[in-house]
Order: C-alpha cells, then sequence, then structure tokens
C-alpha cells in the first residue's frame, strides 16, 4: 500500500485571508485591546496607547529575531532581565591522582566495575584493523596471515620496528 507523507508541515495554513490562525488572533486581540482603550482613556492618551498596542502585535503576529519568532524572543529577554546572573570562576586544583596500585585495589573489591580497556593509541590501533582488513579484502594477505608470524600486521611506532623487546612494561 501507497501512503501520502504530508510535506512542508512547518508552514502554518493559511486560515483568514492571507493570515494564519495565529497571526489572525494576535492582530484582533491587538485592534480589540486599542479600542477599549480609546473608548476608556482620553483621546490624547488612548491614541498613543493604541499605536503602541496595534504595532506589539504586528509584531508578535508577524516579527522574527534570529530566526525565532518575537513571542520566544520576548521571553527570553523578560528572563535575562528577570533571573539572577552571577557567574563564579573557581580556580581551584583538581585532587591528586588515584596511584595505580589504589586504583587496582579499588578495581579489585568492586567486580562490577567496567573499566574500558585503554590502549596506547586507539587511532593507530584502528589504522592497524583497518589494514589488515584492506590487505586482507584486496587478496594481498589472507586471513591466517593475520598473525605476527605472518609478516602482515603494520608497525604502528618506531618502538615496533626495533623490537618487542624493546617495549617496556609500566607499573
Amino acid at each position: 500500500m501507497q501512503f501520502q507523507v504530508p510535506q512542508f508541515i512547518e508552514v502554518e495554513d493559511k486560515i483568514f485571508g492571507p493570515f494564519t490562525f495565529r497571526q489572525f488572533i494576535w492582530m484582533a486581540g491587538g485592534l480589540g485591546l486599542s479600542y477599549i482603550l480609546y473608548r476608556i482613556f482620553p483621546v490624547f492618551l488612548a491614541i498613543p496607547l493604541a499605536i503602541g498596542m496595534v504595532g506589539l502585535a504586528a509584531a508578535l503576529a508577524f516579527a522574527q529575531v534570529n530566526g525565532r519568532s518575537f513571542i520566544v524572543w520576548l521571553e527570553s529577554v523578560f528572563y535575562y532581565f528577570i533571573h539572577p546572573r552571577l557567574y563564579l570562576w573557581s580556580n581551584t586544583r583538581p585532587t591528586k591522582p588515584i596511584s595505580p596500585n589504589e586504583l587496582e585495589r579499588t578495581l579489585s573489591n568492586d567486580p562490577t566495575l567496567y573499566v574500558p580497556k585503554l590502549t596506547e593509541s586507539k587511532i593507530h590501533d584502528l589504522a592497524w584493523s583497518l589494514d589488515i582488513k584492506e590487505r586482507i579484502a584486496s587478496g594481498a594477505a589472507s586471513d591466517d596471515d593475520r598473525v605476527q608470524g605472518g609478516g602482515v600486521f603494520a608497525i604502528r611506532t618506531a618502538r615496533d620496528a626495533i623490537g618487542p623487546g624493546s617495549r617496556k612494561v609500566a607499573e
């Protein structure tokens, strides 16, 4: 069965002529409030208030600031001025690192704790793995050549080139 997938779902429908429902409500509310202001206050006070009200309603209906609607921007401005802004910089040093012996004791006491395997360089391990798989895929090496006796393994560092006895294990 084929179904029609709706397109352009972000675009609001034009319901009242060239206006969307939201735009119509903002404009009708602004015009209604300006009429009420005109009926309640004297003319010299009502006209500037009504112009401001219609301008705010038009901004709420049509304006966008940095791709966001004006009401969202106005809310952000309001919260910016209302909420406290105190940024502190703490110049404290990190705590003393745990020694490897303490780490081993901690790990041996908690067998459920998972610690990922740390290698000398994960990028080199990945490059080595890809190099071997690429050589096997191209036919330059077989699956049996992956062992060190086969000679296909990649040299990752200068210490590996000198030989396996040159590498010292850190304690």
